[in-house]
């Protein structure tokens, strides 16, 4: 604890002697004014209140320098009546010079990789959650949500919400004009200042601007540098609306190694957003279908550990930050693919409720509560899920978090079969955000109300852009057992078994480095970072050791070489089997060295593509990893790429050989901004799987969308088909 507290004096010692690097205006402040007229939407900003409206002022570089103004300008105007904001911009490009990756809508790499205008919004301007809003040049939108999760700005773009805009190309610059109506997001009425930013891709010269100084080391849509507008006057309370999206689907698919014929089948289901009160949300899905959400990308997993897979069901992401923004990288509390996933296979959901909203201006809840439907061998389940975050001292938190899991077929209850956890966190974040922390505490409960069942750390964090370095302690205690978490070093694979064995484990993770930026034309960048991950079992003993050193070059066109080296000490506490050999390996300790090397060409062109590989010792064998990506672009309307991962694997006496392939093309056709058609390919030799995944999207009205799905899967020895199915479903949004 005493070392604890000497490096946060430390860093506050080192925060206040420091340089601080001066906004080029002192005060961003943009008014806006009350418009007499209901604006078109159009493009063309043509209207008189157009010409009367405050307009910002000259944007500021943000990357690859945070030094001066930008060269391709960008001109901002607000408007607002009693239904809509009303955001119109120029952004100064000429045509021919325009880069657009693609038409699709809600993607936000592609949005970050094209020419584009982002608006970000913080109604209660307390710099902890806002909205974010964008269009491209060809106009395909992205919106979401922004929030502080481990004590820095994060998006979501899975929150997804009705607005309009508009975007017109001529031949020196583009116009985008956008509608935000202010039932679809959550303000104070009595408050006429919110927080706004707005960021402007140029991919011409690869930068990046912004109406407000946002210095380098933090991301253009901060929370913590947002500038002020001013609203005429405050607006009115609005009584928000109940908005319902029911769900049709119907489906044919047969299981070829069980089933001789097809099995059709049709479904309901519907969502439904309620609001209570002017600040709270109840959102309620009954019998939800994921069957069209994207695919997880496939991994090689040579690891001793579980991979984890991102959330991709819409219910489960909408406000996600609340509920899964505890713990760390390594062990979250709450992860909501716990819940109707069992081993990679879906289980039905019959309902689910989640409430999320702010209780003041600086407390914000939410609750959320899904019942599963027993198959098979498994059984009915009932999840609770509550948390709070209570914004203390400006830009800090104090955070709460309950889960619970409980055996339940909606008329019996199980008793003994539970398990509950409680957690509290208090998250810091200075002014500047450049020093943050958190320090953590949860514990668990099952029926054998076992003992040594919490999960307990700290976090420290420091980073101005130039310099950054930072330290990672956590306990997890034998008998922390979460149900609805993640926690990949907590289950250790017993392969005389074939179980996997719970672990308690210390855990300390510290990192720094430093990034030195030339003088230069090409070079953007020199980065050089060291990264360490140390854990013990609970008694003391050593369980593993990795330190890693990188450099990276980076140059202003987005392309970048990383290498690195990395030594590794491993202990295993189990004979383990990693790639299927005739004899486990033995449960003691490894030592073995690995050097890695990264290349990406430039992303912008028409022809990208990227290259790794690494080499070294693995446990008493060697392994040799090699793979990269391809893609080409035909602006603005089709993506297509491949990507290729190949592991070589040679471990000594009957341990064992692999030689693994991983092969993914893909394809992404936008017909345009509201229809597309995206196919994924997947070959896995180490799942011996190959899969293909083909959906076509078209949302005819705002917020409904129509689909239609194919999924097949292949043995990767004889290519002998597995499964086969075909999905439609249409919803549609009524507000």
């Amino acid at each position: 604890m005493k070392r604890l507290i000497s490096i946060l004096v430390l860093l506050l010692a080192f925060q206040n002697t420091s340089a601080q690097e001066q906004p080029i205006i002192e005060e961003f402040i943009l008014e806006a004014q009350k418009s007499p007229i209901t604006i078109r939407i159009d493009g063309n900003l043509d209207e008189e209140a157009w010409n009367n409206a405050v307009i910002t002022s000259d944007f500021l570089n943000k990357w690859p320098k945070d030094e001066g103004y930008a060269i391709g300008q960008t001109k901002a105007w607000i408007l607002y009546d009693n239904e809509y904001l009303y955001i119109g911009a120029i952004n100064y490009q000429k045509k021919e010079d325009l880069v657009i990756k693609s038409l699709k809508r809600d993607n936000s790499s592609y949005h970050w990789e094209s020419d584009a205008f982002t608006v970000v919004l913080d109604p209660y301007n307390q710099k902890t959650t806002g909205f974010i809003f964008g269009v491209n040049a060809a106009g395909a939108e992205v919106d979401g949500i922004v929030s502080i999760q481990n004590s820095r700005t994060q998006p979501d773009f899975n929150w997804n919400n009705t607005w309009t805009s508009s975007v017109k190309v001529h031949d020196d610059y583009w116009v985008a004009e956008l509608a935000i109506p202010f039932k679809s997001i959550n303000f104070d009425p009595e408050s006429d200042e919110w927080g706004i930013n707005f960021v402007r891709n140029d991919m011409l010269r690869n930068e990046y601007s912004t109406w407000t100084h946002v210095p380098q080391g933090f991301p253009g849509i901060d929370l913590g540098y947002l500038g002020t507008l001013k609203l005429q006057q405050p607006l009115e309370k609005r009584r928000q609306r109940i908005a319902v999206q029911p769900y049709m689907l119907s489906s044919v698919n047969r299981d070829f190694e069980e089933s001789s014929s097809y099995n059709g089948d049709a479904d309901l289901g519907l969502d439904a957003k309620i609001p209570l009160g002017s600040s709270l949300k109840m959102d309620l899905t009954v019998n939800p279908d994921f069957s069209t959400v994207d695919v997880d990308q496939q991994v090689t997993n040579l690891s001793r550990f579980s991979i984890f897979f991102p959330e991709r069901r819409v219910f489960f992401l909408e406000n996600s930050d609340l509920f899964s923004s505890f713990g760390t990288w390594g062990v979250r509390p709450f992860f909501s693919r716990q819940i109707g996933i069992s081993d990679g296979n879906l289980v039905p959901i019959l309902f689910g409720t989640r409430v999320t909203g702010n209780v003041t201006d600086d407390l914000r809840v939410g609750a959320l509560n899904v019942q599963t439907k027993g198959i098979d061998d498994i059984s009915a389940n009932n999840y609770t899920v509550g948390a709070f975050q209570q914004n203390v001292f400006g830009r800090s938190s104090i955070k709460g978090l309950f889960t619970n899991r409980s055996g339940f077929d909606g008329t019996n209850s199980f008793n003994e079969d539970f398990n509950r956890t409680m957690g509290l966190e208090f998250h810091y974040a200075s002014e500047s955000g450049r020093l943050s922390g958190n320090a953590r505490y949860h514990w668990s409960q099952t029926e054998d109300r076992l003992n040594d069942a919490s999960f307990v750390g700290a976090t420290l964090m420091y980073n101005d852009g130039d310099k950054y370095f930072g330290i990672t302690a956590d306990r997890v205690g034998d008998n922390y057992i979460n149900d609805l978490g993640f926690s990949m070093r907590s289950f250790q694979y017993d392969a005389e078994r074939d179980s996997l064995i719970r672990v308690g484990f210390n855990y300390l993770n510290p990192w720094a480095g430093f990034v030195i930026r030339p003088e230069s034309d090409f070079v953007n960048s020199h980065e050089f970072s060291t990264w360490t991950v140390m854990s013990w079992e609970t008694n003391g003993e050593l369980i593993d050791r990795v330190i890693t050193l990188n450099y990276e070059l980076s140059t202003f066109n987005h392309g970048f070489v990383r290498i690195s080296a990395r030594n590794n000490r491993v202990r295993l506490l189990f004979p383990t089997d990693l790639i299927g050999g005739d004899d486990f390996l033995p449960a003691e300790t490894y030592i073995y060295n690995t050097i890695s090397l990264n290349y990406l060409t430039d992303s912008r062109g028409v022809l990208s593509a990227g290259v790794n590989s690494s080499y070294g010792g693995f446990y008493n064998g060697t392994r040799l990893q090699f793979g990269g990506e391809l893609n080409y672009r035909t602006q603005p309307w089709g993506n297509f790429g491949v990507r290729y991962v190949g592991n070589r694997v040679e471990l000594p006496d009957n341990y064992g050989e692999a030689t693994l392939h991983l092969i993914g093309p893909q394809s992404e056709i936008s017909f345009s901004n509201n229809l597309n058609w995206t196919t994924f390919l997947q070959y896995n030799t180490q799942a011996e799987n190959f899969n293909i995944n083909s959906r076509l999207q078209w949302r005819y009205a705002p917020m409904s969308d129509i689909f239609l799905v194919f999924n097949d899967n292949y043995g990767t020895e004889n290519f002998g088909i597995k499964n086969r199915g075909v999905v439609f479903k249409m919803n549609y949004w009524f507000n």
